[in-house]
């Protein structure tokens, strides 16, 4: 696939991703399938997740109360520890650029079990949102029940047991997190160089993602190809987008792609939430045996996953 040009303006191929049945009876084929479209694109649609229609719009209904707050009152749930409010401008995911920073805004929720981790939550006040804290933390359950089952098919996906994952302790307390994005409208398609999210990968496991529907999203395949090719994937009712992150890429040695991808400012406004399920904090992330030989040795040293994590993020936001 390749860009071509509309009235002037280069435009990007759309990409036709393989769709992953979650509740599919035969394992294999889907592992199958997953394998194929990590190798391919590191991108696919997963269906049939559990996770309601009517509760993806209850979510993104209080999202958008949120983002609608006044300033003042969401900049006091600004982000610490990684977890509330961040606003406009606050984070740049391509660090090579010189812009101001990405045009959205976001709020993170953590894990949300257990006292070591979920103190850290921020939550909006009952009073001004009542619904809105137990509407984030059933969709966070069912995300995570979803990303689990989907690790499992992963995990035969490269020929390993399907527990493997759990048996390993990746999954015991594991770094999950939600992102609620708030994409703003009125600025035409990234033309000044201020993009919704600049060219990034993600840095975890996987991402599962929901949107509203609004365009604005492109992979890159090839990312160190120059000129970059860019390509839109477009929204599938009822599915996630599902993207693998750099932590699976190291596990796999680059079997498994974690793809450079961006959210263009296309003029119309833009709600997404992402859930980014990653392993627990002291998981080892190392070369998996069935991805290395002789010929083809691990090409990164095992890695704690918090350290990982934390230095990626420092990254993002010390501009």
């Amino acid at each position: 696939m390749h860009e071509h040009k509309k009235g002037g303006k280069e435009m990007a191929a759309t990409l036709k991703l393989p769709i992953v049945d979650l509740s599919s009876s035969d394992r294999i084929s889907a592992a199958k399938s997953i394998r194929q479209a990590c190798e391919d694109c590191g991108f696919f649609y997963l269906v049939n997740h559990g996770v309601e229609e009517e509760l993806l719009k209850r979510v993104f209904a209080e999202s958008k109360k949120f983002f609608s707050l006044p300033l003042e009152e969401k900049m006091k749930l600004v982000r610490k520890e990684h977890r509330g409010y961040t606003p406009f401008y606050a984070e740049k995911l391509d660090p090579s650029l010189n812009i101001r920073g990405d045009l959205k805004e976001s709020f993170y929720i953590g894990p949300i079990e257990g006292l070591a981790q979920s103190h850290l939550n921020q939550w909006p006040s009952d009073e001004a949102l009542p619904s809105w804290r137990p509407t984030m933390e059933f969709y966070y359950e069912k995300l995570l029940t979803a990303g689990k089952k989907l690790i499992s098919l992963i995990a035969l996906a490269l020929n390993l047991e399907e527990n493997f994952f759990e048996k390993i302790g990746a999954l015991d307390s594991p770094m999950a997190f939600l992102r609620l994005l708030h994409y703003p409208g009125g600025m035409d398609i990234s033309s000044d160089g201020t993009y919704g999210a600049s060219a990034h990968s993600d840095y975890g496991m996987i991402t599962l993602l929901a949107t509203d529907g609004v365009r604005g999203l492109q992979i890159c395949r090839e990312k160190d190809n120059l000129p970059q090719v860019w390509e839109d994937v477009h929204h599938l009712n009822g599915a996630f987008i599902v993207n693998i992150g750099d932590m699976t890429e190291r596990w796999t040695n680059c079997l498994f792609r974690s793809t450079l991808h961006r959210v263009m400012a296309t003029g119309e406004e833009r709600y997404s939430a992402a859930f980014f399920l990653d392993p627990n904090s002291d998981c080892v992330v190392e070369c998996l045996e069935s991805c290395c030989s002789e010929i083809f040795p691990p090409r990164f040293p095992p890695i704690r996953s918090g350290d990982y994590l934390n230095e990626r993020l420092r990254i993002t936001y010390s501009s």
